[in-house]
């Protein structure tokens, strides 16, 4: 008789001890911190047999807590097991894997934060021992990669690409989470920089990537791969479905998107349910993107300011297409009295939302009663500069749509 529970026991256990933390797909963001707390304890006994390992594992668990949930505590307890790692390290390779287990936790801050002395961070740290693991090739490349978006230069973009495919083509033989990683960069990049400048090449090579991505993640083994990739499939086909006017690809676009949010529970892994919200917030009510505000706000983060925004946006298109002034006038009151009293945890991306926000809501009430608004060019200029120095393009491109409205 088939003993479910002691036999799926079995293979987690099993599975804690590879490499290849694929596995942590199926389990639930609390699971995941219950067993990054396990390795941690597990790590720190006398009785470890080998410590180095083990508290590579517990870091590379609690960064994807931190991933899933954006909390800075999980960093933190990240960062701390990948400097016990070192302190256990032995040999050159051991220490060069440590260095770039930091690298990634610096790179995972930029992500969820922005902040360009998290990249400087992962530099320093990539360039402590390079070229002792053929991972640290990988790290540089996504580096690499996050440096290019932020310059939008071409031939910078291009190179990243260069090294994104070097990089997949050596770690062929790797656990399938680095080159599932890996191979995202490279599509979501290649989707960038074909969109940007009209590379047919590179927009294929993007789909080949997400085709690979989406073919090999199946539902039940890897459902957060699958519907990352879902993501920046509906992403791409309605940015080219809106420069070709093609009503049919924007609804394909669209169901991507639910396609994408059918794949988990916004408890398994509150922060990818999040960015989905975001990507097809103009087609959603009000109240799921407040719940993603929610799921997001505090600590800073991208996602956060991103829902923050959104949810602001939609409401006062809501408004406007109710002709509801009152409406707008509590918007503008609420957004007002937030930037006179910041939450805790509230941050410069935060602050820029709102910006962006208060932008919304003058710019519906200008259209609703044809009262010109005072100001609403230098409050977008500020918004979009401060997600720049954080490195946010994403919010600093919402601020830029909304001036072009202005100035027209």
């Amino acid at each position: 008789m088939f003993e479910f529970g002691k036999d799926l026991r079995k293979l987690f256990a099993q599975a804690r001890e590879s490499d290849d933390l694929s596995w942590v797909e199926l389990i639930g963001v609390d699971l995941v911190r219950g067993e990054a707390a396990r390795q941690s304890t597990d790590a720190g006994r006398v009785s470890c047999a080998h410590p180095f390992p083990a508290w590579l594992r517990a870091s590379a668990l609690w960064r994807e807590h931190a991933r899933r949930t954006g909390l800075a505590t999980s960093l933190d307890r990240a960062d701390s097991a990948a400097a016990d790692a070192l302190k256990a390290a032995r040999t050159d390779h051991d220490r060069a894997r440590a260095e770039l287990e930091r690298t990634e936790i610096a790179l995972l801050r930029f992500d969820l934060c922005g902040g360009l002395e998290h990249l400087a961070t992962a530099e320093a740290a990539l360039a402590v021992r390079p070229g002792l693991c053929r991972e640290t090739a990988s790290a540089h490349a996504r580096l690499k990669a996050r440096q290019a978006r932020l310059t939008q230069d071409a031939s910078a973009l291009l190179d990243a690409a260069a090294l994104l495919d070097a990089a997949l083509h050596d770690l062929a033989t790797s656990p399938s989470t680095a080159r599932d990683m890996l191979r995202m960069e490279r599509a979501q990049l290649g989707l960038e920089a074909g969109l940007k400048q009209r590379d047919a090449r590179l927009l294929d090579q993007a789909g080949r990537d997400l085709r690979t991505l989406v073919e090999g993640a199946a539902p039940d083994d890897r459902p957060l791969t699958r519907a990352r990739a879902l993501a920046v499939c509906g992403l791409g086909l309605r940015v080219l479905a809106e420069l070709a006017r093609d009503e049919a690809a924007m609804a394909q676009g669209g169901a991507m998107f639910d396609a994408a949010a059918d794949q988990f529970t916004p408890d398994h892994s509150p922060l990818d349910w999040v960015a989905i919200q975001v990507l097809r917030a103009d087609d959603l009510p009000v109240e799921i993107l407040s719940q993603a505000q929610a799921l997001s706000t505090g600590g800073g983060l991208v996602l956060g300011a991103l829902a923050r925004e959104a949810r602001f946006a939609r409401e006062a298109a809501l408004a406007e297409a109710n002709g509801d002034v009152n409406r707008l006038d509590a918007l503008d009151s609420a957004l007002r009295k937030r930037l006179a009293r910041p939450a805790a945890g509230d941050g410069p991306l935060d602050w820029a939302a709102d910006q962006i926000g208060l932008a919304h809501v003058a710019l519906a009430r200008e259209r609703l009663t044809d009262t010109r608004a005072p100001a609403i060019g230098m409050m977008l200029v500020e918004a979009a500069e401060t997600a720049r120095e954080r490195g946010v393009d994403a919010l600093a491109a919402r601020a830029d749509r909304l001036r072009v409205q202005v100035a027209a």
